[in-house]
């Protein structure tokens, strides 16, 4: 009688009382099996099949279909990158906090080729050096005029407003991201900034807001599933 092939997978196995068909006489009918598989043993050294990650996040496909396209992003600091509080020590330097997540979904736009770009009406040594940190160059510092500083950075990288977008929580920011083809806003933003908003985060500024919109971006670009993927590898 000729020898079965060893099966190499619980769908390969015939079902339960079936008649295998190998080629021989006739054999009698398969014992009951475990309607679950068992796991297949890993080679000696070896380690376990590695799946892929299946993205768990989900955006509505009007707003991922307005978000593709675009190469640069505005960001506001308080309030948007910080929780809009102002620390000041008793020599009267500010403090500010920041949010890891943030940070790195910034590195993640960034790798995506998304350039990340900030317009900030205040100026100091901790967000400088938090800027450098992430390696954000496209920077304005101490300015209100932020449609001007945009349409400078604009220049500058050879791009259009229908490429931009935007991220602010008050109406300094509302001329700049009237203008972008994508305007987002804080959870905790100015009610008129909401408003002129294609998307309002669930997060509030300084505690991952900033992290929800470069996701947002990233799924829209493709970019998403791969850089996932290749950060649990």
């Amino acid at each position: 009688m000729t020898t079965p092939t060893l099966a190499t997978s619980c769908a390969a196995l015939p079902p339960e009382g079936a008649v295998p068909l190998w080629g021989g006489p006739a054999a009698e009918p398969t014992p009951a099996r475990a309607t679950s598989c068992p796991e297949l043993p890993v080679p000696l050294g070896g380690s376990p099949a590695r799946t892929l990650l299946r993205p768990a996040l989900n955006f509505p496909p009007e707003l991922l279909l307005k978000a593709q396209g675009i190469r640069v992003v505005f960001f506001d600091v308080d309030g948007v990158m910080t929780d809009g509080g102002l620390y000041i020590t008793q020599a009267g330097e500010t403090v500010k906090r920041f949010h890891t997540l943030d940070g790195h979904g910034l590195k993640l736009l960034k790798r995506a080729g998304i350039t990340p770009a900030v317009i900030t009406g205040r100026d100091s040594k901790p967000l400088r050096l938090r800027l450098a940190a992430l390696g954000i160059d496209q920077v304005h510092y101490g300015t209100e005029e932020k449609y001007q500083a945009a349409e400078q950075t604009l220049k500058t990288l050879g791009l259009a407003w229908q490429q931009a977008a935007a991220m602010g929580d008050d109406w300094p920011d509302l001329a700049l991201m009237r203008r972008c083809a994508l305007a987002c806003a804080p959870h905790n933003a100015h009610p008129e900034v909401r408003a002129v908003s294609h998307h309002v985060t669930s997060a509030r500024g300084g505690d991952g807001a900033v992290r929800e919109f470069c996701d947002l971006l990233l799924v829209a670009s493709g970019k998403y599933a791969d850089l996932l993927e290749e950060s649990a590898r």
